[in-house]
């Protein structure tokens, strides 16, 4: 008698396998599995249904489905088929140019443990949990681990599946863990194998293009947005107050510089102009020579009892003697105040050494000075008509003025003074003539040729006032100014700093000043009880006699009493000269030697 049959199991609904599609080259090797697990479960031998639970594993309850059975089986709401897993959904991402990038960090997981499956390996990014396997019935044999004529992805191969635990089928084998890692290393673990359901195909790792979807991945929550930082209300205050404070600075800077550069309408004006020239200038210029000169040139103030004045003088050597004119220093009197102002702009107390009303000079001395500048002194015989001269004084007490001309006229016979009725302070000069600027308070200052040396002292002008004539009058320059010779003035400043008076050459006659004919004549009266020719005399030795004309000196004509005068004076005592007298309608020359009569 047959032994009555075991009833069939009747496999689970997410164990179904999956209808085979038209043209699906899975479905010959599903449904050879399907045949084999037959045979496999038919030569099995029954197991006994109320066997023991000694030695076997509790069998885990089937988990619930998601979803209510699908009477077509087909993914995604349907169980799996055997051999064909569902496919990922896929979501397409820009594939990198050198291949997929495996971040680093991702260390290859711990191999599971005996009994439990491995996960199939996720893509990269993304964990993915392989599909839940029910727990197989008792006495159903184990799928087949490969798929024949299946090759693992890559060539992996698969290792030999753990040992089988007591009572139940050993699970199906898994392919290699691949060394991708869950994100945040999880691993999940799988339950046994179903023994009604063949091992799932390996499949290929998806690539970085197409990334599965797993609904069992834990998702890590979204970053907090990022809170932007805030200024308090106290430190913009400050960022405020510093901007105005440096834009007011700027703007006030801006403004002073345009007001002060710009005050014509904005514009900001900039003329050429030639940088400063600290060379020397040369020696024969008026620079040059003003350079040279003015250190040796003071301005002397005199105060008297009942006048005062200005004038110029000269230093004429160490010991501190000074050169002027008489008029300058007579206001003084024999009581008054003398004052020399130098050029650095020391001032000094001065005296009087000697003055001469006739030559209209005089010299004064200062003490205690050092460092004084005298001037060298030249030779007026050696003057021409148009050589430079440059005058220095100060014209209305304007000390150290410059000017500059030529000499104009060479033995101009003039005189000045003349205030006093007996003509005791008549002078009488053979005066050098140049058109240098010379003003009142030019009086005594030198008249200097090109070289710098001392030629003249101006002593004279031709008012443009009054036209009275020759004098210190108060009119301002016309461009005919008179300079004692230096021959002169150098001869009777020797005197006055020697004896303190000069000699003046003489011919022993008188003159008829009030004479209106050409030439000098000798007065017929002479003055007081005296001769008009001194018996004894250069004019008694030459056979002068009262009434005679003299018409010329040297040969050089003389129109007057004044020039015969002049002409004399500028030859020292002793001189030997030749005089023509006129007689009778007659001519003779007459040689004398000239004498000398003291200035008292």
């Amino acid at each position: 008698m047959d032994e009555p049959k075991a009833p069939k199991p009747k496999p689970k609904w997410w164990s179904r396998p999956v209808a085979a599609r038209p043209g699906d080259q899975s479905s010959d090797a599903a449904e050879g599995a399907e045949e084999r697990t037959e045979a496999a479960a038919a030569q099995a031998p029954p197991e006994p249904v109320d066997a023991p639970m000694e030695g076997r594993v509790p069998e885990e309850p089937a988990p619930r489905p998601l979803h209510e059975p699908d009477p077509y089986s087909t993914p995604p709401y349907g169980g799996p088929g055997p051999w064909a897993p569902a496919p990922p959904v896929q979501h397409p991402v820009a594939t990198p140019a050198q291949g997929t990038h495996v971040p680093p960090g991702m260390a290859q997981a711990p191999p599971p443990a005996p009994g439990m499956a491995q996960a199939s390996p996720p893509a990269p990014g993304m964990a993915q949990a392989p599909p839940q396997t029910p727990p197989q019935a008792p006495g159903t044999p184990q799928a087949p681990p490969q798929v024949p004529g299946m090759t693992p992805p890559h060539g992996t191969t698969l290792p030999p599946a753990a040992g089988p635990v007591p009572g139940q089928s050993a699970p199906a084998p898994m392919p290699p863990h691949t060394g991708m890692t869950p994100p945040h290393g999880t691993q999940l673990p799988v339950g046994p194998a179903d023994p009604h359901r063949p091992a799932p195909m390996t499949q290929p790792a998806p690539t970085a293009q197409w990334r599965g979807y797993d609904p069992w991945t834990v998702v890590p929550p979204p970053a907090a947005p990022k809170t932007p930082k805030t200024v308090s209300r106290r430190g913009a205050w400050i960022a405020v107050l510093l901007i105005a404070l440096v834009a007011g600075c700027v703007g006030g800077g801006i403004g002073a510089y345009a007001e002060r550069d710009n005050a014509s309408g904005g514009v900001d004006v900039k003329l050429p102009q030639a940088p400063v020239e600290k060379e020397a200038r040369a020696p024969g210029s008026v620079a040059g020579i003003a350079a040279s000169s003015l250190p040796g040139v003071v301005t002397i103030h005199v105060r008297g009892s009942s006048e005062e004045g200005t004038g110029t003088g000269f230093v004429l050597d160490k010991q501190g003697h000074i050169l002027t004119n008489n008029h300058v220093v007579q206001p003084a009197g024999a009581d008054g105040d003398i004052s020399v102002t130098f050029n650095s702009g020391q001032d000094a107390k001065a005296e009087i050494i000697g003055r001469d009303a006739g030559y209209d000079l005089a010299v004064v001395k200062v003490d205690r000075v050092s460092g004084l500048t005298p001037l060298p002194l030249g030779n007026s015989d050696s003057v021409r008509v148009g050589d430079p001269v440059v005058a220095i004084g100060a014209p209305f007490d304007l000390a150290g003025t410059v000017t500059s001309g030529i000499i104009s006229a060479k033995e101009r016979p003039i005189t000045a003074g003349g205030e006093k009725e007996d003509g005791s302070d008549v002078s009488y000069v053979d005066a050098l003539q140049t058109d240098a600027p010379i003003n009142p308070g030019n009086s005594g200052g030198p008249l200097v040729d090109r070289k710098g040396r001392v030629i003249g002292i101006n002593s004279a002008i031709r008012a443009a006032d009054d036209g009275s004539g020759l004098g210190g009058g108060q009119g301002g320059s016309i461009g005919l100014g008179f300079a004692i010779p230096i021959n002169q003035g150098k001869r009777v400043a020797e005197e006055l700093i020697n004896t303190g008076k000069a000699t003046h050459p003489v011919i022993g006659v008188t003159l008829d000043m009030g004479y209106t004919g050409d030439g000098a004549r000798v007065n017929t009266k002479g003055a007081g009880s005296g001769p008009p020719v001194t018996s004894g005399g250069p004019g008694d030795k030459a056979g002068i006699k009262a009434g005679d004309v003299i018409t010329e000196v040297d040969g050089v004509p003389v129109h007057s009493g004044q020039e015969l005068i002049v002409k004399i004076r500028s030859h020292r005592p002793g001189d030997r000269l030749a005089l023509t007298v006129k007689r009778g309608g007659k001519k003779r020359t007459a040689g004398l030697t000239l004498g000398s009569a003291s200035s008292g």
